[in-house]
């Protein structure tokens, strides 16, 4: 707990079994829970996440942002904080994100890796994401440094406010999207350290990209007939049935 908010941590994975245990060495004593979600994983992710102590959620619909829905549902937290299973995002910089949030009485964060990127990541993968940042910039009016960061800090209650359509890797723009376009919403862009990933990366580098590129321009000119500003992101038209904190183990 912090400060009086209860903070929940939800993790995606996919065959993370390797990065689980260094992403849990060092999790701050102020986090309540965290919440891996078990997306298919091939390996022993789910086990491995137990037995450490965190709480497994099973997503059975492959990907990104169906895992991302998933732990959201799950989610009890006041505030929910967000990370990759491969250990790249800084666990000790969440409670200064925190320090952040509350001080400035924010509603969102998301975390740029760009001043410390360059030295872990392809530069394709670089490239990629300066396209999409940009083209973030001319369709929607705003600038962010780093459109494909996965670590997020943000208060739950917006989640009620928000609009999520994706299953895959464009709910990291999507959510960001909402979040600085919302009226009345509080948000920042701040700057993290990224360490070299554990595992091997799932990315498929110029497909994703493509489809998020392709995905903020379809949002910018058609917005979901079923999604109208303001609706609930767990609506029918994004909601799954989640098996609640249960896996089947080998």
């Amino acid at each position: 707990m912090y400060r009086g908010l209860t903070v929940s941590v939800v993790i995606p994975c996919y065959n993370e079994e390797d990065g689980i245990p260094v992403v849990m060495a060092d999790m701050p004593d102020l986090v309540d829970e965290v919440i891996i979600v078990d997306n298919n994983s091939a390996d022993r992710t789910g086990i491995v996440a137990r037995e450490l102590g965190a709480r497994v959620v099973l997503e059975t619909r492959q990907g990104y942002g169906a895992a991302y829905k998933a732990g959201f549902r799950s989610a009890t937290g006041d505030v929910i904080v967000t990370m990759d299973g491969d250990a790249t995002y800084p666990r000790n910089f969440i409670p200064v994100l925190l320090d952040v949030l509350v001080e400035e009485n924010l509603d969102f964060i998301t975390c740029d890796r760009t001043g410390h990127k360059m030295e872990h990541s392809s530069f394709l993968r670089v490239f990629g994401n300066w396209v999409l940042s940009w083209a973030i910039t001319l369709l929607y009016g705003f600038h962010l440094r780093d459109s494909q960061s996965g670590m997020w800090v943000f208060r739950r209650s917006l989640l009620d406010r928000m609009v999520i359509t994706s299953d895959g890797m464009a709910l990291s723009e999507e959510i960001k999207l909402e979040a600085f376009t919302l009226p009345a919403v509080q948000a920042r862009e701040l700057p993290i350290y990224y360490k070299p990933r554990v595992g091997e990366s799932k990315l498929n580098l110029w497909q994703d990209g493509f489809v998020n590129l392709l995905f903020l321009i379809k949002r910018r000119f058609i917005r979901p007939a079923d999604a109208p500003l303001g609706a609930t992101p767990f609506s029918p038209h994004v909601t799954s049935e989640v098996p609640g904190p249960q896996m089947v183990e080998d």
